[in-house]
């Protein structure tokens, strides 16, 4: 069970998860969130509650520096936020109709949870190919249609993040990829680790109002992934890409596994 006084394994947590996230771009609610349940006993409401405004914190910095190196496409993150964030809003209103220490929401939280753990595993082992099966169709596609489908993919985020804290990374860019083809990797990833920032903020806050968040747990997981997220960055380009997705996606159906089942 979670105890109040520092632990050490906190900080040590938030390195590693931070560091995963500089070098790959995904992972932080995709792996912060079930290890806070697994490893620390957590609750589920608590875990993503924390981890979501874990995550607006880190992926500020993140907008930051892609911010300075122009590679955000507004625009884009504009779309999102139009489905995100109203959506955001609806879901959260739906769990504050729950009892975040019931029963029925822990059910609810884990096996979203463990679902989109499955989906972002699927996602990281087969994107390649879904982007060579779909990408040329969907780049043919009307430019107001594609607004309208990035829109709906906030939507889809809207409801999906709230609820589990995943999403936001692995699927988010993977949707950008498949709307957008022609736009160059780098405004990719920074597109979508700007449009989490709100959407993780908003729903954090949310999680905040209904009482499931964690503050000690927070700061010491902030403490280690910020030096963790600057190694990662500065590695990246080091260790294989095809390596890194793969140990990631073994990973998350490991942790999805043992929510579920």
């Amino acid at each position: 069970m979670l105890h109040h006084a520092f632990n050490l394994a906190y900080p040590v947590c938030g390195f590693v998860v931070g560091m995963l996230v500089g070098m790959t771009g995904v992972g932080g609610g995709s792996l912060m969130t079930p290890l806070l349940i697994l490893l620390f006993g957590v609750s589920p409401a608590t875990a993503v509650g924390t981890d979501l405004l874990y995550a607006a914190a880190t992926k500020t910095a993140g907008t930051a520096m892609h911010g300075f190196t122009g590679t955000i496409d507004w625009p884009i993150v504009g779309f999102l936020a139009l489905g995100s964030v109203p959506m955001t809003g609806i879901t959260l209103f739906g769990l504050s109709r729950l009892n975040l220490g019931g029963a029925t929401a822990h059910d609810l939280i884990t096996i979203v949870l463990g679902c989109a753990l499955f989906l972002s595993a699927f996602v990281l082992m087969f994107r390649s190919r879904m982007v060579r099966h779909y990408g040329d169709r969907l780049a043919a596609l009307d430019p107001k249609r594609v607004r309208w489908l990035t829109i709906g993919a906030g939507v889809a985020l809207g409801i999906l993040v709230p609820i589990s804290s995943v999403g936001a990374g692995a699927l988010g860019t993977t949707a950008l990829v498949l709307l957008y083809p022609r736009l160059p990797v780098a405004r990719i990833v920074g597109s979508d680790i700007a449009h989490a920032v709100p959407l993780t903020l908003v729903a954090g806050l949310g999680h905040w109002m209904l009482g499931s968040i964690h503050w000690h747990l927070l700061a010491a997981l902030l403490l280690g992934s910020l030096p963790g997220i600057v190694l990662g960055s500065y590695v990246a380009g080091r260790i294989p890409d095809l390596a890194l997705r793969l140990l990631l996606a073994a990973t998350l159906l490991v942790a999805g596994g043992r929510l579920v089942f």
